[in-house]
């Protein structure tokens, strides 16, 4: 292995896809291996917690985990704070978004119809809400959580509210997170950052 291997699912989205930003924004020249979902059974067991995704850096055991991947390029590469508690308080956002999915996850697997809109009429009710209130709460006025220089929480706090605003998740209005206009604002600024951009229309199909 010549360089970095980052592998996730084949699809734009979620854990993986916030990892492929975070390197490419970084500069990395990196492999982008996409799993088929009919191959997972067969590398879920080779991977260090039988999930994805999984970075591989030459001369180094597999690094997974997406929280660490992205601590790990953020501090490689100047997208994570030097000052410890600064860190700390970004790893938390990371942390309390990885605590939305797993909170959100049980309603994705729900397969009768009446029971899933149930899930997901009550979470657009009272989790989401909360939980967007609770991260305004961490925001200030400017452009980004640390200030005006994107950081690899700001990718992964916009992956997850491009999640939900894209309309995608039944039974969530998009506009779910329309009471948090510096998370909202968050969101906008890092889609419209040239690296996340250029990313999307380098991977668009």
């Amino acid at each position: 292995m010549s360089k970095p291997r980052l592998i996730y699912f084949d699809f734009a989205g979620s854990r993986g896809e916030e990892c492929r930003i975070a390197l490419h924004i970084a500069g990395v020249d990196f492999d982008d291996v996409r799993v088929p979902t009919a191959e997972w059974p067969l590398l879920k067991p080779q991977t260090p917690f039988g999930s994805l995704p999984v970075l591989e850096l030459p001369g180094k055991s597999p690094l997974a985990q997406s929280n660490a991947i992205l601590v790990y390029i953020g501090r490689q590469h100047g997208l994570h704070p030097r000052n410890d508690f600064e860190a700390a308080q970004h790893e938390a956002l990371m942390d309390y978004v990885e605590d939305l999915r797993h909170t959100v996850g049980p309603s994705l697997r729900i397969s009768d119809e009446t029971q899933k809109r149930a899930a997901r009429e009550e979470l657009a009710r009272v989790y989401l809400p909360t939980w967007g209130t609770n991260v305004e709460n961490q925001l200030t006025d400017q452009s980004f959580v640390g200030g005006d220089t994107l950081h690899v929480v700001d990718i992964k706090l916009y992956m997850i509210v491009r999640w939900f605003a894209s309309g995608t998740v039944d039974h969530v209005p998009p506009t779910v997170f329309d009471h948090c206009p510096r998370l909202k604002r968050v969101f906008r600024e890092v889609g419209e950052h040239s690296g996340v951009k250029a990313w999307l229309e380098r991977t668009a199909r």
